[in-house]
């Protein structure tokens, strides 16, 4: 069953145009005017506009009779065509083998055996409209079992996000109104004065009326709404990116015959990326079906690969993932992600140490799904909480430890805990301490070591400082406490007192 999200733009033409233009202010109502002959309308707005009671359709003259000081600027669908296809080429590289655009204003993608590289499709989908907000463009995406489901749902709900469950499209799309189908605005407006008002209403009349009066269109627009006509999504592609095809003469579909032109593909695609000097990071094979569809894979790399052996594995361990159906006419192998390779030299025991390369180990887990790996490096921080950041498991050392001569806890909470103390103020550690509901009472302590704030990345930290203390208790447990403030001046803290870390 293909599970497909649609992506939806409602700004995607303002918004390009306040980036190409940053003279235009931002409270400013922008709004986009098409023009047919001497008719000109509304074909964007955005939400400044939206708020003062403009909409798509809307005559121009009407507009700028509404709102003073509103900004018109002459519709350039092709460079509305070109902002599409390039956030295309990026979820195709970030999200899905199989990605095309949905003009003018859509992504539509199948992500079936691509989600769980994102944690699930429901943390697909928030990441997705996450990342197209921090570029500026609101976005609103669902994912179904088909194409015009997902089209339909992204453009009617009002939430940023929607997951339907499968099987469950009949039911999702029952209520859509008529906007929702894939149909000219001509055919909506005759189907409303005919009084039909959600896609339900629609989908249960006989066929053949609505056949005789619109044609056929309404009925295959409902039928591959639904999931009764398979409506394949042909993946975009870019001139940069390396390909390699098989097509067969007869249909293939055994596991050992797929496996045994993947290696063929891998190997020649491999000389394609050696020949320029690139290693690929992301793969994705598509599988071209006898019955019209596809299906895809992609596996992932940590760092650029170009070992054919390697890479043969990684794909060879998802074959299983392929449903020939009635058949595969052909494949396609393509690097959708690739980086220089640097070519280094094997360490060798004789002559220095070896380093050991956790690559592999991370590319296995990384396309068994499991999407959350890194490791810990230092940064250069006197705060202790900000000491320490997640990188690649594979990145390059960098970074260094602040130089301090105070012993540090093995283990630093995610955030401090508020304990109860009894102390005398301002320089004396505490004579017993209340965490988690037990009185610990302390017999030997350290301190204190005044940390500063860094004032330079926020405002509020200009005067705090923090006294951070080394206790041990009754029972030998020692712990990493500090109190919050200088124990004198109430600008430097609320002189509440926290657990910071544990030592061994």
């Amino acid at each position: 069953m293909a599970r497909v999200v649609s992506v939806f733009l409602p700004t995607l033409p303002t918004d390009r145009i306040r980036r190409a233009d940053q003279s235009i202010p931002a409270e400013t109502p922008l709004v986009v005017v098409a023009r047919s002959g001497s008719k000109r309308w509304l074909s964007a707005v955005d939400a400044n506009a939206a708020k003062l009671g403009l909409h798509v359709g809307m005559a121009a003259a009407k507009a700028q009779a509404l709102v003073q000081h509103l900004q018109l600027v002459d519709a350039d669908p092709a460079a509305d065509l070109a902002a599409l296809k390039r956030l295309t080429l990026w979820a195709l590289s970030q999200y899905s083998p199989v990605v095309t655009m949905d003009p003018p204003d859509g992504i539509v993608m199948d992500t079936e055996g691509a989600d769980h590289l994102q944690g699930g499709e429901t943390h697909m989908l928030s990441g997705l409209v996450n990342r197209f907000r921090a570029r500026g463009l609101p976005a609103r995406a669902a994912i179904a079992d088909t194409w015009g489901a997902a089209f339909g749902l992204a453009r009617a709900m009002t939430a940023e996000t929607k997951v339907i469950p499968i099987g469950k499209t009949a039911d999702a799309v029952a209520r859509l109104p008529l906007s929702s189908i894939r149909l000219s605005p001509e055919t909506i407006v005759s189907l409303r004065t005919l009084g039909f008002k959600t896609v339900g209403e629609l989908a249960a009349t006989p066929r053949a009326p609505l056949t005789l009066r619109f044609g056929p269109e309404i009925g295959r627009r409902l039928d591959q709404m639904f999931g009764r006509v398979a409506e394949p999504i042909d993946p975009i592609r870019c001139p940069e990116i390396i390909e390699v095809h098989r097509a067969f003469a007869e249909p293939i579909g055994a596991a050992e015959t797929i496996g045994k032109y993947l290696s063929r593909l891998v190997a020649k695609l491999c000389l394609e990326l050696q020949a320029k000097g690139l290693g690929v990071r992301r793969t994705d094979l598509i599988i071209h079906r006898v019955d019209n569809t596809i299906q895809a894979l992609r596996a992932g790399t940590a760092k650029p690969v170009g070992d054919v052996i390697w890479l043969t594995k990684l794909l060879h361990d998802r074959i299983e993932k392929i449903d020939p159906g009635f058949g595969i006419e052909k494949l396609s192998l393509a690097a959708t992600m690739v980086e220089p390779l640097d070519d280094k030299q094997i360490a060798s025991s004789l002559v220095e140490d070896a380093t050991v390369d956790v690559g592999a180990f991370v590319d296995v887990l990384g396309n068994r799904g499991t999407f959350r790996i890194y490791r810990l490096a230092p940064v250069a921080s006197d705060v202790p909480e900000r000491s320490v950041q997640r990188v690649s498991p594979v990145a390059a050392e960098a970074g260094q430890t602040w130089p301090t001569v105070w012993p540090r806890p093995v283990r630093l909470m995610d955030r401090p805990e508020l304990i109860e103390v009894m102390a005398l103020l301002p320089d004396h550690p505490p004579v017993w301490f209340t965490w988690r509901g037990k009185r610990r009472r302390v017999k030997r302590a350290d301190g204190p070591e005044r940390i500063f704030g860094e004032w330079w990345q926020r405002t509020s930290e200009w005067a705090a400082v923090r006294d951070y203390f080394t206790v041990e208790d009754e029972t030998g447990e020692r712990y990493w406490i500090f109190r919050s403030g200088d124990g004198v001046d109430p600008e430097t803290g609320s002189h509440r007192w926290f657990i910071h870390g544990t030592f061994a």
